[in-house]
């Protein structure tokens, strides 16, 4: 009778599982990456674009997640399509920058680099501007120094986020370890991107207590 009951109510538990709409499989996919479990967050919302097909191009939120899952070709296919929607985002041409040379090497990054105008955020014009190798790390970190309470701490947040990614696309993980660091503890966002910090470096497992 056991046995009888689980096959009678598999198909049931089967088919609430994929009656999930698309705005409960993108708080799924959303949840998930927060947990620091990016290929759970992928398949989420792949399931997701099953349903709505169209949506793709601005599910940048599946891109973050494709790259820590490490499909890096993946990652680049979403952030060049999201571009189509969203010209002047900085941060789409950084992460687009990261996947590709993690896939593709540095080089073929920078001449690849997305072109940004438009995008009045502190840091991002400086951030941009590093990632096509016309800026330094210090420029950064100067123009995130604006403001003051939790402006400046979002910008040094911002700041160090990109400043990490930036080296750990070109191979430098001490670097890449100490900027996102900075980002996920000493100036911690409880945004998306200030919790992208966190996610990473849970991820990576750099454990800030330990340092």
């Amino acid at each position: 009778m056991k046995k009888l009951l689980l096959s009678l109510l598999m198909p049931c538990a089967l088919h609430a599982q994929e009656a999930r709409s698309p705005n409960e499989l993108f708080r799924e996919g959303v949840a998930l990456f927060f947990e620091a479990k990016p290929r759970e967050s992928v398949a989420a919302f792949d399931k997701l674009l099953e349903l709505e097909p169209g949506a793709k191009p601005k599910l940048w939120q599946r891109g973050l997640a494709l790259y820590y899952a490490e499909d890096y070709q993946g990652g680049r296919e979403q952030f060049e399509v999201h571009q189509t929607v969203n010209t002047a985002d900085v941060e789409n041409a950084a992460w687009h920058f990261i996947c590709v040379a993690k896939k593709n090497g540095v080089e073929e990054a920078r001449k690849h680099l997305i072109p940004i105008s438009g995008d009045s955020r502190v840091p991002m014009k400086q951030v941009h501007d590093l990632f096509a190798s016309k800026a330094t790390v210090e420029d950064v970190l100067a123009a995130a120094e604006q403001g003051e309470g939790e402006d400046l701490r979002n910008h040094r947040c911002y700041a160090h986020l990109y400043l990490g990614l930036y080296f750990e696309a070109v191979g430098e993980e001490t670097k890449a370890k100490e900027h996102i660091l900075k980002a996920a503890v000493d100036f911690s966002m409880d945004h998306y991107m200030g919790r992208c910090a966190q996610v990473h470096a849970r991820v990576r497992g750099w454990d800030a207590k330990k340092e």
